[in-house]
């Protein structure tokens, strides 16, 4: 999938969803379209103790969303994102199913980062039938890269 119509169908999504930011891709688009420019950068805004009994991504940022173990938002989200990653950078964020993720792209966008996109399905992705992820879809799911701690 080239970088285009990585684009062409998140704008689409977004557009269709209502999305007050880029847009929304699959974790196998935004894999493609992160391998094929490197001034985007993936941002993990799980908790610290999802990074360390989870798993983490590689080359990701890791700036948490909400805080463990309370889960409030955290208050240094933007300034943390600010040291992370610059303004001009398109900018994926992943949670465990894609919820904490669309609200950090809401706030980048917001914030002033012109190209904010949420990954669906996140890192676990959605319940199945027996109330379990990694069994339907998500980053882990699809073999996309990443690492136990």
């Amino acid at each position: 999938m080239t970088p285009e119509a990585v684009l062409e169908a998140a704008r689409k999504r977004g557009a269709q969803l209502g999305l007050p930011y880029a847009g929304a891709v699959t974790p196998d688009e935004a894999f493609a379209f992160l391998n094929a420019n490197p001034d985007a950068k993936l941002v993990d805004v799980r908790t610290r103790a999802e990074w360390t009994y989870v798993g983490r991504l590689p080359d990701a940022a890791e700036i948490e969303w909400q805080t463990f173990p309370d889960m409030t938002v955290n208050p240094r989200f933007l300034d943390e994102l600010a040291r992370a990653v610059p303004r001009e950078s398109p900018l994926f964020f992943i949670c465990r199913s894609g919820a904490r993720s669309h609200h950090a792209a809401i706030a980048a966008q917001a914030a002033g980062w012109g190209a904010a996109f949420n990954v669906l399905e996140g890192f676990e992705g959605d319940l199945d039938d027996a109330q379990k992820r990694n069994r339907v879809n998500g980053w882990r799911f699809r073999g996309l890269p990443w690492a136990q701690s």
